[in-house]
């Protein structure tokens, strides 16, 4: 899941701190992973909890580590 976010985001190519996926739905996702939504959704929490994406509206994944209010780090 995470290496799909990463490869979507072309994550290696260093332009800004942030980088925001074209609009994709959880069930599109899963079917590119080859897993369910609802493990998509489980995983998708976990991320932004964690810190490693963004999401409101759009999906921004993060280059640097900042754990969401209330998760350490």
């Amino acid at each position: 899941m995470a290496r799909t976010l990463l490869l979507l985001a072309r994550y290696g190519e260093p332009e800004s701190t942030h980088r925001t996926l074209p609009k994709i739905s959880h069930e599109t996702l899963a079917e590119m992973v080859g897993t369910t939504r609802s493990r998509v959704d489980f995983f998708m929490n976990k991320f932004t909890k964690l810190g490693f994406i963004e999401y409101n509206g759009g999906l921004k994944i993060n280059n640097t580590y900042e754990p969401a209010p209330g998760f350490g780090g």
